[in-house]
This record gives C-alpha cells, structure tokens and sequence, in this order.
C-alpha cells in the first residue's frame, strides 16, 4: 500500500508544469518525465502524474484536473499514472483533458509530441521490463527517489495497483548503482530506493538476487553516499542479508516503512497478505532489538469487509505489539474490480470511525516517538528553510538556518514535529 495521497505538488520547466500526486514512485517518474517532455519538446503543458491507491486518490486527480484548467485555459492537460492507466475512458471524457497516456507510455518521450494520439494506454501486463531514467537530482529535493523496481505479482484483495503497474519487474543493479553514483557525485546527501513491491527485486533477474544483495552492493560500489534508504517493504519478504544490513549499517537509514495493513489473522487471510500477525510482531521485535535506534513505521487499513470489533482490536494493538512511531492510518475503500469490493461491506459510518481511533493510536505512538528525542542532539537533513528531517525519518522544525546537513538540538515537539535549533 502505498502512503497516504499528498496534495500535488508542482514543478516548473518553462511552460511544463508536473502536477505529481501518490507514491515515491511517482515522485520519481515525474522527474524522468520532466527531461523525456524538454526532449519531445513539448510546450504550454500540464503533465498529471495519478494515484489510483484509494477512490480519494482518483478524486483528487479529477479535481487537480479541473483546476489545472481554471489555471491554465490554454495549456494541453495531459493526464497520466495510475489512475489514468486503470480507466483511461472516463479521463479522456473529461472535457478537460488533452490526452491521456499509460503508465509505460509516460517513460516514452515520443508519447509527450504533440502530435501524438490522444489516449495511448497499452496492457500493462504485457509490459516486461522497467526502463532505467538517469536524473541529476530532483527539483528543490535533498531526497532523491531512484526506481529499482515496478509491478506487483501478487494480489491482495483490496489492491488495484498491479492493474496500474503491471506484474513484478527489476531494474538490473548495474543500471541502479549508475545512477546513484551520478547522484552522489552531484552532493545528493540521501538516496531512496522505491518499487511498488521493493522486496520482489531481482525475482525476474539472472540468478535471482535478492535485494539485500542490491543494498550491499551500493554501499559498496558508492562509498560518497552519505545514507542509503529504503522505502515500504513487505514484512514477510526481508531477506537475512538486508536485515543484516538494515540493523548494522550506519549507512543504511534507521527507518522501516513497513507494509502491515492489518493486525488481525483472519482479516490479513482475507486481504490475501502472506505474513501473519505473529510474523510481524517477531520481525519488528527482532530488528529493535538489533538496531534500537530504528523507527518504524506501518501502513493500517481500518474497516476492511468482515471486520469485527474484535479483528479491529486487533489492528489497534499492533500499534503497540510492533512499537510503531509512524502510522498511516487508511479507511478502507472498495476499488472496483477487486475481490475486497465484492465482500460483505462493513457501515461507512463505523469504517470512518474506526479509522479516525486508529489514527489517534497512531498520533499517540508518534507523540512517544518525539518524547523520546526531547533534550538531544542530532544531524538532520535540511529539506527547506526551518525544516530538516533525521535518519530516522523525525521531522523537525528549526532555528538558526543552514543547509545540507545539520546538528540540531531538540527543546520540544507540538505533536507532529520535534521543536529545536541548530546546534
């Protein structure tokens, strides 16, 4: 699952703008297409990057649409992602739109001439590579995002993503350790690796590598990156050369996202997850142990078909049972399409409601997090004027200026960010 839908945020190259909604991996096709548009040399447009991960996700983008052209009367608006790639009809009958292209086209620079066909969406499914991007660096970003891998094999009941992505495909390491040593070089103080199914790399490769190897071979291969971070994992996936490296590299952030949904063992059987509640506990526990210093962090979905208040109690406790600091709290939303919208539906009343709880435990596990931190010290990332984020993922909201890496010194925290000065 990915993480909760943002607003959009948009980036300029001349007349382009790119309006990037959803996942990390967006956030990085979105650079790659903001050169593959400059090389088609297209102008006067808005590029929409969709999400499809929640029935809000294709509402936002529908509404970003029709704002780009209150904003733009004259500019193409082409409309792209997920979103695009799983209903590509009901976009192109937006009188809003220009053109619509699929989520392999976009990685196409003769898809942004604007000459081409008005709706170019192929079968996802029938696409098996992922195409390597070379990108310097990502605009007013000190994180970069850089795709190692795209699609998904499995199929959990609620997810419609691999009907955006497509099955499981990996970038080959060589192409990824390229790029990070290009971005390295440029002074990228952190690199992030991103995939739908990050766990899955290699699956499809010579030899099967699995993504501890990856990881291994980056820290390697590119001694000038300062730290290495991993986006969401499958729980059940982590191989033991990555939690080997995960609990003792320090140059390896100390931040899990971790892809739980769920804390109850029927409920996971029915969304079709492969660990079970157990597992996740056992894993959480033995990187803590390992590493104490981690973070970590969950997606939750609360109300899924069937749920009970006892499977409920069950998703709250996990919170705890895990030691969570970072909770992505999501309600429940049948996608059409999907085994989880044909299953017996809990009230949307109770649903709300329960997400709403779900979130309070997690702002109280946040709440702990940033209590812990109160009258230290440590070196943060600035990613704008007064806000830097640490390894671990804290934001913090500063005094005293600077850029790059800097020590900060925590005096308190208002709930949601740690409070403090450079040091």
């Amino acid at each position: 699952m990915n993480a909760p839908t943002k607003p959009p945020e948009a980036r300029q190259r001349a007349d382009v703008e790119i309006l990037t909604l959803g996942c990390r991996l967006n956030a990085y096709e979105s650079e790659a297409m903001r050169a593959l548009a400059h090389e088609a040399a297209l102008s006067n447009a808005v590029i929409i990057n969709t999400c499809a991960v929640t029935g809000e996700a294709v509402r936002q983008a529908r509404q970003s649409i029709r704002r780009a052209r209150r904003e733009r009367p004259d500019a193409e608006i082409i409309v792209t992602g997920c979103a695009a790639q799983i209903d590509p009809q009901s976009f192109a009958a937006m009188p809003e739109v220009s053109r619509v292209i699929g989520n392999a086209e976009k990685m196409r620079a003769e898809s942004f001439a604007q000459t081409h066909e008005r709706v170019a969406v192929a079968d996802i499914m029938s696409v098996r590579e992922t195409a390597s991007h070379l990108i310097d660096g990502f605009a007013e970003r000190t994180r970069v995002y850089v795709q190692v891998q795209n699609g998904c094999d499995h199929r959990c009941t609620f997810c419609i993503i691999p009907y955006g992505r497509g099955n499981s495909r990996s970038s080959p390491a060589g192409e990824i350790v390229e790029q990070i040593k290009r971005l390295a070089a440029n002074g990228v103080p952190e690199v992030v690796l991103t995939g739908v199914d990050l766990t899955s790399w290699g699956a499809d490769l010579p030899g099967q590598p699995q993504l501890g190897a990856l990881v291994a071979r980056i820290l390697k291969l590119v001694p000038d990156l300062p730290l290495l971070r991993l986006s969401s994992l499958d729980a059940i996936e982590m191989d033991n050369q990555l939690f080997e490296l995960v609990t003792q590299s320090d140059r390896v952030a100390p931040y899990l996202h971790l892809s739980l949904q769920h804390g109850d063992d029927m409920i996971l059987k029915r969304m079709k997850r492969r660990h079970s509640r157990a597992q996740a506990i056992e894993l959480c526990q033995r990187v803590k142990e390992a590493r104490p210093e981690i973070a970590l962090g969950a997606d939750l979905i609360a109300g899924f078909p069937t749920e009970t208040e006892e499977h409920f109690a069950n998703l709250l406790s996990i919170v705890d049972a895990c030691g969570l600091a970072y909770v992505h709290a999501f309600p429940f939303s049948p996608r059409e399409g999907t085994p989880a919208a044909r299953m017996p539906q809990v009230e949307r009343r109770v649903v709300k409601e329960r997400a709403a709880r779900l979130r309070e435990a997690g702002a109280a596990a946040l709440e702990r997090h940033l209590n812990a931190w109160v009258g230290r010290e440590e070196m943060g990332v600035v990613e704008r004027d007064g806000f830097a984020r640490l390894p671990d993922f804290t934001p913090v909201q500063f005094s005293g200026g600077g850029e790059g890496h800097r020590r900060l010194r925590f005096t308190g925290h208002d709930g949601q960010h740690l409070i403090g000065a450079a040091a």
